[in-house]
């Protein structure tokens, strides 16, 4: 099991890359992370949902994604409450505070879904959450050492040299945990090393000296890691690159799926401006992509508190395109209902008008891979749907696309530069990304996106065998 110091110091990566080196190896490898936090799921081919790192990691393994890699996923509605997925379906929504009750009845999905990932492979790569540290939350804890000690799992607990402070927090890590908690830890690794690492050999020293934890590597900094996918929004910043098309995309609080992104932010010739809270849409934007949303109606609260949807008309009324996606999509029409109280009060709220069409949120979700033609160019597409809501009206009669059941889903308008689908995932997807690219006057890069993830955990996978004792982690493992 790979826990932290605290978040963000590269577990996700870290296991996707063992995944795909061990695989590499000839081993069976499963990814598993008992407790995610994130809007940005991945639906699993029997029709559940899971975080969408795990997907990656599942991919690096050489396997498909399984709604048993990640038990509990909670998806965030507010800034105390989540909605809890549980082993791919939602059973409900909790507070934080309430949460903590919820985790002792959790444990027993935790570790039934653990126990199948154990016996289907030779070795499961577990990813902690947040930080080791949090002695606060270790009553009931399903998601580092409360997971570990249930499991007999022993731990490799990773620090980020690169934020400063990495002695200080894997030795206080040891210093603040209970003693049979850290009795779990078989040793350390340290990310994120930038320069010459026979300068940091005495702090690694230092490290194994006051903890008592074997060293089993110093990993310097892989600056490729920046073209996977994302699993936090927080990766997308900074990635902005001058010329070439502009998309842009508002930054909503609750923005969900959107790795719908990443293809584009892999493209040569497109610049893909995330537009943060108290920036204006920036005017000469080719194409503005209002993405998911996990409370589209709240988001669209935001939307207009920011100004922006007098941004996006204006855009509109300068001959603009406009795409929505799920959420986005939802936010286009003249109306949104929420009759059931999903994500608040029942009610309904005017769109920004700019598709003939009105959206009804409804108590069933739709989770499921989907296939099919965008019209009416009949380019084939795959991807996936994950939503509430039903739309529909005169814009909806010129659908985007038509699925492989013969559904027609999404809405075009008249003059077809606004349109929106309940479909994720079509810029992943080569025919689809150059059709999109071409109306927007830009050509494809020359390298196929699916592709550069394969090559980047392969590059990720040879960095970790260079700088990481894999055959100790590999002894190690239980």
């Amino acid at each position: 099991m790979i826990q932290g110091t605290g978040s963000d110091v590269g577990k996700s990566l870290i296991v996707a890359g063992l995944a795909r080196l061990y695989a590499r190896r000839g081993l069976r490898v499963r990814p598993f992370k008992p407790q995610n936090m994130s809007n940005n799921a991945a639906v699993t081919a029997d029709g559940g949902e899971i975080g969408r790192a795990q997907a990656l990691q599942a991919r690096a393994a050489g396997v498909a994604p399984s709604v048993h890699m990640n038990p509990v996923l909670l998806k965030p509605q507010s800034e105390i409450g989540s909605q809890v997925v549980v082993q791919g379906r939602m059973v409900g929504t909790a507070r934080a505070r309430e949460y903590q009750d919820w985790k002792p009845r959790l444990l027993a999905a935790v570790v039934e879904s653990f126990g199948r990932l154990r016996a289907e492979s030779d070795l499961v790569l577990v990813e902690g959450a947040g930080s080791a540290s949090e002695v606060n939350l270790r009553r009931g804890d399903i998601a580092n050492m409360g997971f570990a000690r249930a499991t007999g799992t022993p731990v490799i607990l990773l620090g980020d040299i690169d934020r400063g402070g990495v002695i200080a927090s894997l030795v206080g890590t040891k210093a603040v945990i209970d003693p049979e908690d850290a009795a779990m830890v078989r040793g350390f690794l340290v990310n994120r090393f930038r320069g010459d690492p026979a300068l940091f050999a005495d702090g690694m020293e230092l490290i194994a000296a006051r903890t008592g934890w074997e060293s089993l590597g110093l990993i310097p900094h892989f600056p490729e890691a920046a073209r996977l996918p994302a699993e936090d929004v927080l990766g997308l910043k900074g990635a902005e690159r001058p010329g070439g098309k502009v998309v842009a995309v508002p930054v909503l609080p609750r923005i969900a799926n959107f790795d719908d992104l990443d293809p584009l932010r892999a493209e040569p010739g497109v610049s893909v401006v995330l537009v943060e809270p108290g920036r204006p849409i920036p005017a000469g934007a080719d194409l503005v992509l209002l993405p998911g949303s996990k409370t589209t109606i709240p988001d669209l609260a935001f939307l207009r508190a920011q100004g922006w949807d007098v941004d996006i008309l204006a855009h509109r009324r300068r001959g603009g395109r406009v795409l929505g996606l799920c959420g986005g999509y939802q936010m286009l029409g003249t109306s949104l209902s929420d009759p059931h109280g999903i994500e608040g009060p029942p009610g309904t709220v005017a769109g920004l008008g700019l598709l003939d069409v009105a959206t009804v949120l409804t108590p069933e979700k739709r989770l499921a891979a989907a296939r099919g033609v965008s019209l009416p160019d009949e380019t084939p597409f795959t991807g996936y749907e994950m939503h509430v809501g039903e739309t529909a009206g005169p814009d909806a009669a010129r659908p985007l696309v038509r699925l492989a059941d013969g559904r027609p889903d999404g809405a075009v308008s008249a003059d077809g530069l606004v349109c929106g689908t309940y479909v994720h995932g079509l810029f992943a997807d080569e025919g689809q990304r150059a059709l999109w690219l071409s109306r927007l006057g830009a050509a494809p890069g020359p390298e196929a996106y699916e592709a550069v993830i394969e090559r980047v955990l392969d590059r990720l996978a040879d960095h970790l065998a260079a700088h990481v004792d894999a055959d100790r982690l590999l002894a190690l493992a239980g």
